[in-house]
C-alpha cells in the first residue's frame, strides 16, 4: 500500500491534482512542544462546531435580512431538528470535520480512501453542490482521487482543521501532504487546496501562540503560502469588485488590507465581496473578521454569523481559528453547554467522545 507521500507524488506526476507543488511541501512545521495544551485543539474543533451551529439556522440570508428577522444573533436560535430548542446542532461543516476525525482515530492517521468512504455512509445536512458531485462520483465507482469536483467552493476548507491532530507529536512535512490529499477528496481545485494548506499552516502557528498576532499577520500568513500554490483564476459573482480576475490570494492581498485600513465595518466589507460559499468570498471574509476581532473569540464568531451570507461556514472557519488561538475554555460556556455535540441526527455527545479519543491518541 502506497504511503500518502507516494500517493501525492503520483497525483502530481499524473496531473491528477490541480495545484502547483509549492515550497510548503518541503517545509518542516516542527512538533508541538512537550507542554502543549491539547485544550487548544479542543478549542479549534469546538469553535468550528459552535460557529457552524450559531450560523446554520440562518445560513444563506443576506445580513440585512437576517438582522431584520432576528436582530443580532449571539446565541443559538430555536432549531427544528432539536424540538425547537435553542441548542447547537450540526450542519455539513461539523459533520464532515468530525467524521474526518473519527476515521483518522480509527486508522491512527489519515487514509484518504477511508475518509472518502466515511463521507458516503450517513446523511449530510445542508450538503453543497461540490460534495453532492463527489457523492455521485463515488457511487459510480470512481477512485477516491478522481471524485473531487473542480470547485472553488468552501466545502474542503470548512472541514480541514482536524488534519493537524496526527502530526502534533511529529511535525514532519507529511502534514502538508495529508492536507492536500484530504482537501482533494471532495474539491480538486487549486484555489481550494491552496486555501486548505494556507489555513492549516495558520492553525499550526495559532495553536502555539501565546497572544493574538498583529492584524496584518492574517493576510500575510495566508498569502505567503497560497501564492506559491494557486494556478487558477477567478472572478467575483457580485459585490464591488466585479472587474477583478485572478487568483484568490491576490484578491486577498489587494482588498482585505485596504478595507482594514479604511476602517470598514465588518458587515460592510463582507458585503463588498459578497461573503458567500465561493472561496473568493469566504476567504476574505474570514481573514477580515479575524483581523478585526481575533483577540475576542466571542465577538469574532458573532460577527461571522451575523455579517456574512454563508454564515455557518464562515462561522465554522473563524471558530476553528479563534478556538486554536485561545483554547476551549475561552469559548463562552453558554455556547459549550448548550451544544449537543452531534455529528448526525441524534448522536448527542459524539463530538466530545471523539475529542477524548483524540486526546488519548495524540497528545504528548
Amino acid at each position: 500500500m502506497a504511503t500518502n507521500r507516494e500517493t501525492l507524488d503520483w497525483l502530481f506526476g499524473q496531473g491528477h491534482i490541480d495545484l502547483r507543488r509549492g515550497a510548503i511541501f518541503d517545509s518542516v512545521p516542527g512538533a508541538m512542544p512537550e507542554d502543549f495544551d491539547f485544550g487548544r485543539v479542543e478549542g479549534m474543533m469546538l469553535g468550528l462546531a459552535i460557529g457552524d451551529s450559531l450560523g446554520n439556522t440562518t445560513e444563506g440570508q443576506l445580513p440585512a435580512a437576517r438582522a431584520a428577522a432576528h436582530g443580532e444573533i449571539r446565541d443559538y436560535l430555536p432549531n427544528r431538528y432539536a424540538d425547537d430548542r435553542p441548542v447547537g446542532v450540526p450542519s455539513d461543516d461539523t459533520q464532515l470535520a468530525f467524521w474526518t476525525l473519527e476515521q483518522m482515530i480509527a486508522d491512527q492517521g489519515l487514509v484518504p480512501e477511508n475518509v472518502a468512504r466515511r463521507f458516503t455512509q450517513q446523511q449530510i445536512f445542508g450538503i453543497g453542490k461540490a460534495v453532492s458531485a463527489f457523492l455521485a462520483s463515488a457511487a459510480s465507482g470512481k477512485a477516491w482521487y478522481d471524485c473531487g469536483a473542480p470547485s472553488a467552493g468552501n466545502g474542503a476548507l470548512m472541514r480541514i482543521a482536524p488534519v493537524v491532530m496526527p502530526h502534533l507529536r511529529t511535525g514532519t512535512t507529511d502534514l502538508w501532504g495529508d492536507t492536500a490529499l484530504l482537501a482533494v477528496v471532495t474539491h480538486n481545485d487549486s484555489g481550494s487546496t491552496a486555501a486548505c494548506l494556507a489555513f492549516v499552516n495558520m492553525l499550526w502557528q495559532l495553536l502555539q501562540m501565546a497572544e493574538p498576532p498583529d492584524p496584518v499577520w492574517w493576510v500575510e500568513a495566508y498569502v505567503e503560502v497560497a501564492r506559491d500554490l494557486e494556478v487558477g483564476g477567478y472572478t467575483p459573482r457580485g459585490g464591488e469588485f466585479e472587474g477583478f480576475s485572478g487568483p484568490i490570494w491576490r484578491f486577498v492581498a489587494e482588498h482585505v488590507p485596504a478595507a482594514f485600513e479604511a476602517g470598514r465595518p465588518t458587515v460592510d466589507a463582507c458585503n463588498a465581496w459578497y461573503s458567500g460559499a465561493f472561496l473568493l468570498e469566504t476567504v476574505p471574509s474570514v481573514l477580515y473578521i479575524l483581523m478585526r476581532h481575533a483577540h475576542d473569540p466571542e465577538e469574532a464568531i458573532v460577527r461571522a454569523v451575523n455579517d456574512t451570507k454563508d454564515s455557518d461556514t464562515v462561522g465554522a472557519i473563524v471558530g476553528a481559528a479563534v478556538g486554536a488561538l485561545h483554547g476551549r475554555d475561552a469559548l463562552p460556556e453558554r455556547w459549550r453547554s448548550a451544544h449537543l455535540g452531534r455529528t448526525g441526527a441524534s448522536d448527542d455527545g459524539r463530538a466530545a467522545e471523539l475529542l477524548a479519543d483524540a486526546r488519548r491518541l495524540w497528545r504528548h
